[in-house]
């Protein structure tokens, strides 16, 4: 699942005071606190609906609606997340990510589960240290997001392109580009939410960025995630 909003320019400060620094870290953990709640929220729904053949059935009837409810509520989130109750935006969030697990049981019944693990692990090693990398990083990674999001768009229209053709070659090529697009969201991404907390001092407005930087490394650890175990995994 590939969606992304990458509009903000980063300036990094000369220096933080011992406070700031202090607070953006607590901040931070409370984004991978998100982050991790909706990786097994997705992790869960996945392997209920490939455990129980009638929610599968469904799950497999109702997987166009699905994928429209998906993007409805990660655009809504993306958009309109200012303007949100703190409640309503972690609901909306988790929500995502429950319907997200439900629509990807499918590589349950297609990888081995050994092949998963070993993916998933890699993810979550390549994710932490280019998300270290970014939230460290003194240089502005502006330039490598913008290039980043230009090879977004690039991946979404050759995926549609195979849709009609059908080339398994092409199919790797896009995975093998789209491991590097988002890794290298990963690191921008971390900084992008970095900048923006540390420009904020409404309470309500943090809370609010903290569910949408949450989205914003879930969507890429994911992402990093299902092209990995295009290239790890090993099939049923």
């Amino acid at each position: 699942m590939i969606e992304n909003n990458n509009n903000y320019v980063y300036s990094q400060p000369q220096s933080e005071p011992a406070s700031l620094s202090h607070m953006l870290t607590g901040v931070m953990q409370g984004v991978y606190m998100y982050m991790f709640i909706g990786l097994m929220a997705t992790a869960f729904a996945s392997y209920t609906a490939f455990s129980h053949i009638p929610l599968r059935i469904w799950v497999m009837e109702s997987f166009l609606v699905l994928i429209i409810v998906e993007l409805v509520l990660v655009f809504a989130l993306g958009f309109f997340i200012h303007k949100m109750p703190f409640a309503a935006s972690l609901g909306i969030f988790l929500g995502y990510a429950i319907l997200n697990g439900l629509t990807l049981c499918g590589i349950f019944i297609v990888y081995e589960m050994g092949s998963i693990a070993a993916a998933f692990f890699t993810t979550a090693l390549t994710f932490g240290i280019m998300s270290a990398y970014g939230y460290f990083a003194k240089k502005d990674l502006t330039g490598i997001g913008s290039l980043c999001f230009m090879g977004l768009i690039g991946i979404i229209i050759a995926m549609v392109i195979n849709m009609f053709l059908g080339s398994e070659t092409m199919d790797y090529i896009i995975s093998a580009v789209a491991i590097l697009v988002f890794i290298g969201l990963t690191a921008y991404d971390t900084q992008k939410i970095k900048k923006r907390l540390s420009e904020e001092s409404n309470e309500l407005a943090i809370k609010r960025i903290t569910i949408w930087g949450a989205l914003q490394l879930y969507l890429d650890f994911i992402n990093i995630f299902l092209h990995l175990l295009r290239f790890m995994g090993k099939r049923n």
